[in-house]
């Protein structure tokens, strides 16, 4: 087993925070507040703060996730972006996909957040492929 990564675990975190940031903003960011039903007023008046560093500490737990089996398996660049868009497509959308079910919550928020799963756990990926 070879060490963790930590610059690749940070900028990972980073990249998909990154990503998050353009997927809730300019691309899907008026549908997705309306999908999940938050006024323009409940928006302005969320401790964003608190929201940015939590949201930046979930995303480095699973770059550490993903540090770690890389740092267990040392694999090929292609087996880490299957690895790390694996997660995001058949373990974070299921996941979120359960809980929307019973929330009753909309297709298409469904789609906006599993798609930013997707696409966040692909940049972290490719940070991991990068600083292989």
């Amino acid at each position: 087993m070879g060490a963790i990564n930590l610059w690749a675990v940070f900028l990972g975190a980073a990249a998909f925070f990154l990503v998050g940031a353009i997927w809730y903003g300019p691309l899907f960011g008026k549908v997705w507040q309306r999908e999940a039903g938050l006024t323009d007023d409940e928006m302005k008046n969320a401790n964003m703060a608190l929201i940015f560093c939590l949201c930046f500490a979930f995303e480095l737990l699973i770059s550490l996730m993903l540090g770690h089996l890389v740092a267990r398996t040392n694999p090929p660049h292609f087996v880490i972006m299957m690895m790390a868009i694996g997660f995001g497509a058949t373990i974070m959308s299921p996941a979120i996909g359960i809980n929307y079910l019973f929330q009753r919550r909309s297709g298409t928020l469904f789609a906006i957040d599993a798609g930013h799963f997707v696409v966040g756990m692909a940049a972290m990926g490719a940070v991991y492929v990068w600083l292989a």
